[in-house]
């Protein structure tokens, strides 16, 4: 299983910035913790950060075909881009929106995500441990697509092989 982590705008300034919002945690340590679970659950992380919304665009185009899931922290643009909501909608993948603060503890303009509607959920306030959340939620619904995948390829063949016999 591969899960692409996209990162948002001004996280590559994780454990400098607003540290009583975000903590101490730096965006690399954050990634070495995900890269432990992972490991130990046979899954392939792929890692990137942009502050730049075209090339998080191209990012999650890029993932179609290529990733099971998306694990996405859009930070500011989950406020303000319909470009990254409608390349999630797009892609139609597996994803998960994380958010390190709790955006509706914050400002009043922070508690409307256009992106999340184009995600399957959300996680929000638990800080660098909501990507950890994201990773396990993200396994579970990754895996469930895959079973329902196969159990309705059984009952395809199933129906062929009654048919055939008929």
């Amino acid at each position: 299983m591969k899960i692409a982590v996209i990162q948002g705008p001004n996280l590559n300034m994780l454990g400098v910035r607003e540290q009583h919002i975000y903590g101490p945690m730096t965006l690399d340590q954050i990634h070495e913790q995900m890269k432990g679970s992972a490991s130990q659950n046979g899954m392939e992380l792929e890692f990137f950060q942009s502050n730049l919304e075209g090339e998080i665009v191209d990012k999650i185009q890029e993932c179609l075909g290529e990733v099971d899931g998306i694990i996405i922290n859009p930070a500011a643009y989950s406020h303000t881009s319909i470009a990254i909501r409608d390349a999630l909608s797009a892609v139609a993948m597996p994803t998960v929106e994380v958010h390190i603060s709790n955006i509706y503890k914050r400002e009043e303009f922070r508690k409307n995500s256009i992106t999340a509607p184009a995600s399957t959920g959300v996680v929000s306030g638990f800080g660098p441990f909501g990507y950890h959340m994201a990773l396990i939620a993200l396994t579970q619904i990754i895996n469930e697509i895959k079973a329902n995948q196969q159990m309705q390829e059984e009952q395809a063949q199933a129906q062929t092989q009654s048919a055939d016999e008929a």
